[in-house]
């Protein structure tokens, strides 16, 4: 077995180049040319520019949904490397995967654990946000079980309605936290619900939810309790919201190198009021942390009027060359980029689908003559040439939001880390083509 960890990890040492050939595969090693680059050095990056925009404000980096599907713990760790004080997750299990990764910075539960993971809370280290003075009581129970003091964030609901205690309720949770002494109110926070908006009744709606939020933390000032961390910026808040920022912001999708919404690209506009769409945040631009490749696995030409794919959709306009490449709906190419018109990027230039997406596969329309050949390498997120598809782009086409495209690139597909030391994929090593 160590051998095998051996071969694994020299086969992907320094810059990854896929062109090369790579030894007889060891056991378990996948087979299928596809694979998302995660450039660990463009989180590094983000983080320093987060940081900067911050100003005095702690930045902590939000790696719940493994790391919006870029793996939260080498996510986790380059960013804590490059500066983030701390780290925000969704569920109980993702901060503990953290933590037996051997992360031991602040972990953030970004609501109120289940009754029955208390435990598994205070076990890990992990800070539980609470929103109830049930969830008090329990925090304190499971602390006191284990030996070991918890300090706990309070959240309150100021209009985004899905978690949190409302205004009135604060008071009590925090004075049911201040009674129990083996429990510390470190932090309260709020949610941004219309942050990344740039209508008016959207701008109204942020600034009432900030006045509402400063109305609590008065009212918690004046019966004595000031907890020492204040948050309430989201990825927008802290790119176009100043007075969000207090002295934490949580930042999300721009650790990954997008932009969260329509007023932050306003909140970025130069003199001549034209925003920098790949983000200048805090005078540096925002990079893009992962992109998606694979290689033609298969060539044909067809006459015209031929019509790959289910349901022989779309006639090919003329005789032309077309390529199938190996991902499909189940690594996170929804259908609706057929009829989008999504182009994939082989020799750099774009080449539009030719046919629907299926579960497995693409076909990829080359054009009349082209000289696309078996082992090419094929970009579906990311740069080749001049050319770029971007997950903006993705999200335009579809209807949708980048967050949504960027988790949706599925499990099977292999993630490569570029921009580290320690080189690995998250998997095994990729194929290469026969040279």
């Amino acid at each position: 077995m160590a051998e095998r960890r051996r071969v694994l990890r020299q086969g992907l040492r320094g810059p990854v180049e896929f062109g090369r050939p790579e030894p007889a595969a060891p056991p378990g090693r996948r087979f299928r040319p596809a694979w998302a680059e995660v450039d660990l050095g463009a989180v590094r990056h983000n983080v320093a520019a987060l940081r900067r925009v911050a100003g005095a404000a702690s930045v902590c980096a939000v790696v719940k949904a493994d790391g919006y599907g870029h793996g939260a713990v080498r996510v986790a760790k380059a960013a804590l490397a490059a500066g983030a004080t701390g780290l925000a997750v969704a569920l109980v299990e993702e901060g503990v995967e953290l933590r037996e990764a051997g992360i031991t910075g602040p972990v953030l539960l970004l609501s109120e654990p289940p009754p029955e993971a208390f435990d598994a809370v205070v076990a890990a280290g992990i800070t539980p946000t609470i929103c109830s003075v049930e969830g008090a009581r329990r925090a304190g129970v499971a602390a006191r079980t284990l030996g070991a003091s918890l300090s706990v964030h309070v959240k309150v609901d100021t209009g985004m309605h899905r978690v949190g205690a409302s205004e009135d309720e604060v008071g009590a949770i925090a004075a049911a936290i201040a009674d129990d002494p083996i429990l510390r109110l470190e932090g309260v926070w709020t949610h941004l619900a219309v942050a990344d908006g740039e209508a008016s009744e959207d701008r109204a709606f942020t600034r009432r939810q900030l006045e509402r939020f400063d109305g609590v933390l008065a009212r918690l000032a004046a019966a004595g309790h000031r907890p020492p961390v204040v948050h309430a910026a989201n990825s927008a808040g802290t790119i176009a919201w100043p007075a969000s920022r207090y002295n934490l912001v949580r930042c999300g999708i721009s650790l990954y190198g997008e932009l969260p919404g329509p007023s932050a690209a306003g909140a970025l506009a130069g003199p001549a009021g034209t925003p920098d769409p790949a983000g200048a945040v805090g005078g540096r631009r925002l990079r893009p942390v992962m992109t998606l490749h694979g290689r033609v696995s298969a060539v044909r030409e067809l006459d015209a009027g031929e019509r790959p794919s289910y349901g022989r959709l779309r006639p090919l306009p003329v005789r032309s060359v077309v390529a199938t490449v190996p991902l499909g709906y189940a690594d996170g190419l929804p259908r609706a980029l057929f009829d989008a018109g999504y182009a994939v990027l082989i020799g750099g230039r774009r080449c539009p689908l030719a046919g629907m997406v299926t579960m497995d596969q693409i076909v990829v329309d080359c054009g009349p003559g082209s000289p696309v050949a078996p082992g090419d390498e094929v970009v579906l997120l990311g740069r080749q040439g001049s050319e770029e598809v971007t997950a903006a782009e993705w999200a335009d086409l579809l209807g949708t939001i980048t967050y949504e495209v960027l988790c949706g690139i599925g499990p099977r597909v292999p993630r490569v880390y570029s921009g580290d030391e320690d080189l690995q994929t998250r998997t095994t090593v990729l194929p290469q083509p026969e040279q």
